[in-house]
């Protein structure tokens, strides 16, 4: 199903795991679609570092599809912040389950993004605003991939914060200065899920967030 010219085989093995990410013949067709399309507006913009589009089922699509087992059913509104290229929020829309906004201040990214989920076919808010800056509606789930430490990410996106929202924080190998400067400022609950893609990594669960 997937022929990505990179990592055919890779492909074969992310359509594999489908079952515990909900993945229908559908979905994998706008996975399929949506890599495609990446790479060829990487010729143009710098959408994903040059030395991981080799890996970009693995390194990108994989890792952003791990947090899916990790959302509540109750999850609605998802708010992803410094989408970028579409990870992991765009890939959470092209999944269809829930009312996603993804917030880049970058205008090409910006363009991309709508460009990206209107070739999938797929319904998305993309605000090209800083996050700071804008009235975005409370999340139910609030996500941020290689954006900034825990403690900025926690005071970036405390417009959308309301009682119960849960964060997902894909975090590699400096998670633990992140969290011991994080607590400094804030008191929360957090978990820490390995990471399915990198053995040094994880996936930070945060629940309840109090400024100290």
């Amino acid at each position: 199903m997937f022929h990505v010219k990179h990592e055919q085989g890779i492909a074969a093995q992310a359509l594999a795991l489908a079952p515990e990410f909900g993945i229908d013949a559908e979905i994998a067709q706008r996975l399929e679609r949506f890599a495609a399309h990446l790479e060829k507006w990487q010729k143009a913009i710098n959408l994903v570092s040059a030395k991981t589009l080799p890996q970009l089922w693995t390194r990108h699509i994989l890792d952003s599809l791990q947090i899916v087992p990790l959302i509540p059913e109750t999850a609605r509104t998802i708010v992803d912040v410094g989408s970028g290229a579409g990870f992991p929020g765009l890939i959470l829309a092209i999944l269809n389950r829930w009312d996603v906004h993804l917030v880049e201040s970058d205008t090409r990214k910006a363009v991309f993004l709508r460009d990206s989920a209107r070739l999938c076919g797929v319904p998305v808010t993309v605000h090209a605003a800083r996050i700071e800056s804008l009235d975005a509606p409370k999340a139910d789930l609030i996500t941020a991939r290689a954006l900034a430490p825990v403690a900025d990410l926690l005071r970036l996106t405390a417009g959308f914060r309301q009682n119960r929202t849960l964060h997902l924080f894909p975090k590699g190998r400096g998670v633990e200065a992140e969290l011991t400067d994080a607590e400094k400022t804030w008191t929360l609950t957090v978990d820490r899920i390995p990471s399915l893609t990198d053995p040094d990594a994880v996936i930070l669960k945060i629940g309840e967030v109090h400024s100290k």
